[in-house]
């Protein structure tokens, strides 16, 4: 067993990355394919922003060999990261890429493009520690389109990608891919040193390019100016951690207040709607008294008339028995003639 410098800290891992041989050792691997030269390329968001850039990033111009033998150049885009990041800075990276001119070829075409990206975290509910996304052209029947492809047009438009969930990498060297990865297994870290991996060297006794990779961690994990710079890193991230952690509380308190917000605005539009229901009904109970009103005002007019003539009626009665109790007519003798009773006489005649 040995300790070896643990390549999840960017220092260690661009240290790692400066040597060519074992660059290729472990874009090859990625890649599954020959890289015959790698060229470390500039680019344009400098890794030293760290205040705020979590992703490290290193470009390189790679000529693979094809199978058939022949060769030709393609721009490798490694993208490095071990806290979860916006996609968006993903894509201003390949953005910057894509815009170029010096990724141009003599004929204008751009060369193509590979994104890798190492992932200190998983995405989503994906369980395969390492995904291969490869665009393939399709007719308007959805077959798969192979004559006249590979063209420079279609591949200086799209480009394929590496995905690698480091947590997911749990130990296994069953394939050539394994091995080289099995370098970033977290779960090999010494349980008194998270800057040291534990490796069974024995592993790959019989693998020129593993034991090169092997031996410059170990030369990494002996720097004392690296492991300071270990440190750093450490210090750093937990700031970061903290201040995410801090940002994640703010945002859940946030979501939590926005939906009491939104619960209480609901309230208060059904309360609104009741509002105005009522204020319909009272609007209708309000017509409708008045409809009242007035039909009462008719029937006391119709009351008050009917009143008047009876009032009418009843004086001409009164004056009629008069008549006939001055002309000498008994009570019951108007009684008689009138068709009254001769208690309704006595009272008229009172």
């Amino acid at each position: 067993m040995i300790y070896i410098a643990n390549p999840i800290y960017d220092v260690v891992f661009k240290y790692l990355m400066a040597d060519e041989r074992i660059a290729r050792t472990i874009l090859s691997a990625l890649l599954q394919t020959d890289i015959v030269s790698l060229e470390v390329r500039p680019h344009e968001y400098p890794n030293s922003q760290r205040d705020a850039l979590s992703v490290f990033r290193i470009d390189f111009a790679a000529t693979i060999r094809e199978t058939d033998g022949s060769t030709h150049l393609a721009l490798i885009e490694l993208q490095k990261t071990w806290l979860e990041t916006e996609t968006l800075r993903f894509r201003q990276y390949l953005g910057v890429q894509y815009q170029n001119p010096k990724n141009m070829d003599r004929e204008g075409y751009g060369m193509p493009m590979i994104a890798i990206y190492l992932l200190g975290h998983r995405v989503g509910d994906i369980e395969e520690p390492i995904l291969y996304v490869r665009h393939e052209a399709r007719n308007r029947e959805g077959q798969v389109v192979t004559k006249g492809l590979p063209d420079p047009f279609v591949s200086s438009l799209t480009h394929d990608s590496v995905i690698v969930q480091i947590p997911l990498l749990r130990g296994q060297v069953n394939t050539r891919l394994d091995r080289v990865l099995s370098i970033f297994d977290q779960t090999l870290k010494s349980d008194k040193d998270q800057h040291t991996l534990i490796i069974d060297d024995g592993l790959y006794a019989d693998d020129d390019d593993m034991q090169a990779v092997l031996h410059r961690l170990l030369m990494a994990a002996a720097n004392a100016d690296m492991r300071q710079d270990m440190n750093v890193e450490d210090e750093y991230f937990s700031a970061i951690e903290k201040r995410d952690t801090e940002i994640l509380m703010r945002e859940k308190q946030l979501a939590k207040q926005k939906v009491t917000i939104d619960e209480q605005k609901e309230e208060i539009e059904k309360n609104k709607e009741e509002i105005e229901k009522n204020k319909e009904e009272i609007e209708k109970n309000k017509e409708e008294i008045e409809k009242n009103k007035e039909e009462i005002e008719k029937n006391k007019e119709e009351i008050g008339k009917q009143k008047e003539e009876i009032g009418k009626k009843t004086a001409q009665l009164r004056s009629s028995i008069q008549a006939l109790h001055n002309k000498g007519f008994s009570i019951e003798e108007i009684s008689s003639v009138v068709s009254m009773e001769e208690k309704d006489i006595i009272r008229l005649l009172e």
